[in-house]
């Protein structure tokens, strides 16, 4: 079932839904090219007035999924994403970057999907080139890094080269829209766990949905209530969880896990090079919360890859993969690795 351009629009003014198949055909002829300008312009911003739907994001995501330069992983046991959509305005450093080194020292596999900076201080590309890791490998060479290291990092330009058609009309139009919650849920590996941190808390209920609806494994979608798109230490942490199929939503509290609140103020950087040093610190052991909160949310990873049984279980592994310095260590090994493997090309 197809629709116009301007039948969409039409349904988007009169706040009634664009049905499945017919965004569909639709998302597909964006991704294709085949859409002007001012047509995807018109429908970026008519779904976000009237407000994307559960299904229409699910559709959307499947099309962008489907347009997506892959990485192939023949075994996905623990496999995970670490990633979040950004726009939270809180300015911290890059906390699930942190997170991916000690949760895959742990045993998870991370294939991490991720962007340079587009409204916060550092991206994890930024960081990870500051940590002297090349970012731009191949489809192969990323297969073979986390093959190698237990990690994998997917640079978005580099697997969503359909995304181009509309690139100028994002940047020209500078608010958000459905693209800004369609990148974590295209993961070019197809991980099917994941811990996805959400810029706005009806985010966790949307978005955990949508995942359930595209056939995720194991997932936490989360915020925390001070604004953060994290597990939170200043604050209860909504949380959206996807298991054996069901989803349950419920809140989580630094105390419930023996942690301390504290203020997120302390974790803000204004650059990658900042970022850089917050993230040696909390990986290398250093006490404080930069390490508390990296911990945290890579023990929630853990239990998210199901290599941890529970969220306590997955905080006591993050803890020994830091003091033992399997962490920092995993920072060395992937940094190596895809510098060996870009000079290789």
């Amino acid at each position: 079932m197809s629709i116009t351009p301007t039948e969409a629009l039409a349904r988007c003014i009169d706040h009634r839904e664009i049905f499945h198949d017919e965004m569909l055909s639709l998302w597909r002829r964006l991704m294709s090219g085949e859409l002007t300008p001012v047509q995807i312009a018109g429908l970026l911003v008519g779904l976000r007035v009237k407000k994307e739907t559960i299904g229409e994001i699910a559709a959307a995501a499947q099309i962008m999924r489907e347009f997506s330069t892959k990485v192939e992983v023949g075994d996905q046991t623990h496999l995970v994403d670490i990633v979040g959509t950004g726009g939270d305005a809180v300015h911290t450093f890059n906390i699930s970057t942190a997170a991916m080194f000690v949760a895959a020292a742990a045993g998870a596999r991370v294939a991490k999907h991720g962007n340079r900076s587009v409204s916060s201080s550092s991206g994890s590309a930024d960081v990870l080139e500051a940590l002297g890791a090349k970012i731009t490998l191949s489809p192969a060479q990323v297969s073979a890094c986390l093959a190698q290291t237990g990690i994998g990092f997917m640079f978005a330009p580099s697997h969503h080269a359909a995304m181009r058609h509309a690139a100028a009309v994002r940047k020209e139009l500078g608010v958000r829209t459905i693209f800004n919650i369609l990148g974590p849920l295209t993961n070019p590996a197809a991980a099917p766990n994941q811990l996805m941190g959400v810029f706005h808390p009806d985010l966790v209920g949307i978005q955990v949905r949508v995942l359930q609806r595209l056939g995720s494994r194991h997932v936490l979608v989360v915020h925390g209530k001070d604004g953060m798109d994290e597990v939170s230490l200043g604050a209860a942490t909504m949380v959206g969880e996807l298991k054996n199929g069901e989803v349950r939503e419920y809140e989580i509290h630094p105390e419930d896990f023996g942690l301390a609140m504290v203020s997120h103020r302390g974790l803000r950087v204004a650059n990658a090079l900042e970022s850089r040093a917050m993230v040696l610190d909390a990986i290398g052991g250093k006490a404080g919360p930069a390490g508390e909160i990296v911990t945290l949310n890579a023990g929630v990873a853990l239990y998210a890859s199901d290599r941890a049984g529970s969220i306590p279980e997955g905080i006591a592994m993050a803890r020994a993969a830091i003091a033992s310095g399997a962490a920092r260590d995993k920072l060395d090994q992937f940094v190596a690795a895809t510098n060996r493997l870009a000079g290789a090309a």
